[in-house]
């Protein structure tokens, strides 16, 4: 581990469509560089099974929640100062609010969201690094299935097409050299320790 210098980023977001692997990855470098980890506290949202069973009526109460929260939570961990940490390290990114209510809200809906959000992003401070995760549609449907959230089986593969699009085209207009696109669709970083140190080379090479 003594290759890897994780000191010089300060604040790394982890991306990555549903069952990509996010926060297995973050956790995992928290762990080993003793960074300060954020985790997105989706389990907490009582919106997000009803969204997966109508989500064109709940689609709209389901983003600004999770706009709130994020903004919430990303304001007071990433401004509290620890002593015993190097780098702050998240299981996301907050502009992931805008790319997911650009696929789940109709038009109206999502111009008055997205002034919402670009007052609030205004305030919360940009990741040194941006990693995304990219994992192929199958291997995420898999992923999916054996984590075993319930309300996460009816996912079709059509929606997360349509998520992996918004990140792309996000990524594509992003004007910055900290933006890193890893496939990992034929490694598995959780189980092999080498294909761990290779994402982890990729990251901070």
């Amino acid at each position: 581990m003594s290759e890897f210098d994780i000191s010089k980023y300060n604040y790394i977001a982890i991306e990555g469509n549903i069952g990509a692997g996010k926060t297995s990855l973050a956790s995992k470098i928290a762990d080993d560089f003793n960074a300060k980890l954020i985790l997105e506290r989706f389990k907490d949202n009582p919106f997000l099974p009803k969204f997966y069973e109508d989500a064109n009526r709940y689609a709209f109460p389901l983003e600004m929640s999770f706009l709130a929260d994020r903004y919430q939570q990303l304001v007071d961990d990433t401004t509290q100062l620890d002593l015993f940490k190097e780098s702050v390290v998240a299981d996301y990114d907050v502009n992931k609010s805008l790319i997911f209510a650009g696929i789940t809200l109709p038009e109206e809906e999502y111009a008055l969201y997205k002034k919402l959000f670009q007052l609030m992003h205004k305030e919360l401070p940009k990741p040194d690094l941006y990693v995304y995760l990219y994992q192929n549609t199958e291997r995420l449907l898999e992923n999916i299935r054996n984590r075993g959230r319930d309300y996460e089986q009816s996912i079709q593969a059509e929606y997360l097409q349509k998520l992996n699009a918004g990140y792309l085209e996000f990524i594509k207009n992003q004007h910055s050299q900290n933006i890193k696109m890893i496939d990992i669709s034929e490694r598995d970083f959780v189980k092999s320790r080498g294909d761990y140190l290779s994402v982890l080379r990729e990251i901070l090479r």
